[in-house]
């Protein structure tokens, strides 16, 4: 019999957590041959999650669950699923029940015939998302797919159902700034492809605001191509020219019409404008040299407090 684990990264998820247990639970009693493992992943939660992981777990041995010492992200939590997951095949859901249960079942019997090492799922409309949103995330997925080598599927959700095998080769890559997109398409095997409509959260709120969202599709940027500094080398060499020319004209200016003071408020501009692309430049720099401390310092990438093995 084949077994399955169930990998959920929870922050402060208290009113999602036993709905979601029911209803995965019920999908998965309904496959024939299947054994089963919830693990549950408690990413530094402030509200009740870690008690209903436990009180899950005195109820059903195959609740397993892990604790981290503080919040140190969904990447990380993502990580130590597949670390201590012991199915043969491993999936990664959100616990608010946006990621249908159902579609495991499809999942499980493709990933059988033998024919892909991954099922992945993509959103069709992402209807839950603000207009703002939709926009941005359309953005961001042109530009990194121009920007990075590793090609990244447009509305990809990391609910997917995957082999022991490719899960190994996911934890085989270290690195500490973490962009699981970018991974699961950079280790590659054959990968097929649901799409389906979004659904709104079972219950609470999302954790994801604007501005985390920023930060998450620049670690993406950063993590998967060096491009950003290729740019900058060109922005600056175009910026050479341009005040090469510049040059020539005042010369020419001067000579013909003696008057070389003329025109300083656009000199002014001109000067701001060109210290503001050295300074965007100067970032990026600063932003990959970041990346490359972190990685330097080998800390590890998360911290457990407790596991269900210390009951």
């Amino acid at each position: 019999m084949d077994k399955i684990s169930v990998v959920v990264p929870c922050y402060n998820e208290e009113e999602s957590i036993e709905i979601f247990y029911k209803e995965t639970l019920k999908i998965l009693k309904q496959m024939k041959n299947i054994h089963y493992e919830f693990l549950f992943i408690n990413d530094g939660s402030t509200d009740k999650t870690l008690e209903i992981f436990k009180k899950l777990h005195k109820k059903d041995k195959q609740v397993r669950y892990i604790s981290f010492s503080r919040n140190f992200g969904k990447e990380a939590a993502m990580l130590a699923g597949f670390e201590h997951a012991s199915g043969d095949y491993i999936t990664t859901m959100d616990v608010d029940l946006q990621d249908p249960p159902e579609l495991l079942t499809t999942m499980y019997q493709d990933l059988k015939s033998g024919k892909y090492d991954c099922v992945a799922t993509r959103s069709k409309s992402r209807k839950s998302y603000s207009p703002l949103r939709k926009f941005l995330t359309k953005c961001f997925y042109k530009i990194i797919n121009k920007m990075s080598d590793v090609e990244i599927v447009d509305g990809a959700r990391d609910f997917r159902l995957m082999t022991k095998k490719m899960v190994n080769s996911i934890l085989s890559m270290r690195e500490v700034n973490r962009f699981s997109k970018g991974i699961f398409g950079y280790v590659g095997f054959r990968t097929k492809w649901i799409e389906y409509e979004d659904r709104d959260r079972v219950a609470g709120n999302s954790k994801w605001s604007l501005w985390k969202l920023g930060k998450y599709a620049i670690e993406g940027i950063i993590a998967f191509s060096t491009k950003p500094l290729v740019y900058s080398v060109f922005i600056g060499l175009f910026f050479c020219f341009l005040a090469f020319l510049f040059i020539v004209v005042i010369i020419v200016r001067t000579l013909l019409f003696s008057d070389p003071v003329q025109g300083w408020p656009s000199l002014v501009c001109i000067i701001l404008f060109v210290s503001g692309i050295q300074l965007f430049c100067t970032g990026i720099i600063g932003v990959y040299l970041s990346k490359i401390y972190l990685e330097t310092k080998s800390r590890p990438i998360y911290i457990i407090a407790e596991t269900d093995e210390d009951e």
